[in-house]
């Protein structure tokens, strides 16, 4: 079995620029009260939306931080970084184990008067979040993003190509989840 090697700067690169375009068709292919309707204990796709925004615009603030402080803070790697399969199948098991969104979790809002032009907005401050990210590892270089390291709420402390390609399947467990749930009865929020 052929060893799998963890994402290029200019692959992970790539994949967001996908993101910011095709990658977010799905949140938008949702008809506007589908997209603002909740099930039983799950979040409705909006909420989906803003938690990835939530959770992506913490790793830029990172990234535009000076590297001396990232290492006083969170130390430099030991080992090189995982792949992104080992590191989804971290993920994974941590969820399993029951790992929860914490701070990231969106709180639940009244429904909006403009249930279309809110989801449009929802969907373009995530599309930004993903273009501040793919500007703030611009100046990485390969080596220093295996060389530092960001805390994440769940695996720990990760390096920063870690982070980005954790960045990247969040994305897609998101948009999976969903896809798996819309089968689940969903009802509007109350205003």
């Amino acid at each position: 079995m052929q060893q799998q090697r963890p994402l290029s700067k200019h692959d992970i690169r790539d994949t967001l620029v996908g993101l910011r375009g095709a990658g977010l068709e799905f949140w938008r292919s949702f008809d506007p009260e589908r997209f603002w309707s909740v099930g039983v204990g799950v979040w409705s796709p909006a909420d989906n939306v803003r938690h990835l925004t939530m959770a992506t615009l913490p790793v830029v603030q990172a990234l535009r931080m000076p590297r001396l402080m990232l290492r006083l803070l969170f130390g430099v790697a030991r080992e090189p970084s995982q792949a992104r399969d080992v590191l989804r199948a971290r993920y994974q098991d941590e969820l399993a184990r029951g790992a929860k969104a914490g701070r990231f979790t969106p709180r639940p809002g009244r429904l909006p008067v403009r249930l279309g032009e809110e989801q449009q907005r929802l969907i373009d401050q995530c599309a930004e979040s993903l273009g501040r990210l793919e500007k703030a590892m611009a100046p990485w270089s390969e080596t220093q993003l295996d060389r530092y390291r960001l805390p994440h709420p769940v695996l720990g402390r990760v390096t920063v190509r870690e982070m980005l390609m954790f960045t990247l399947f969040h994305f897609d467990h998101h948009r999976d989840t969903v896809s798996r749930r819309m089968e689940l009865p969903l009802t509007q929020r109350e205003s």
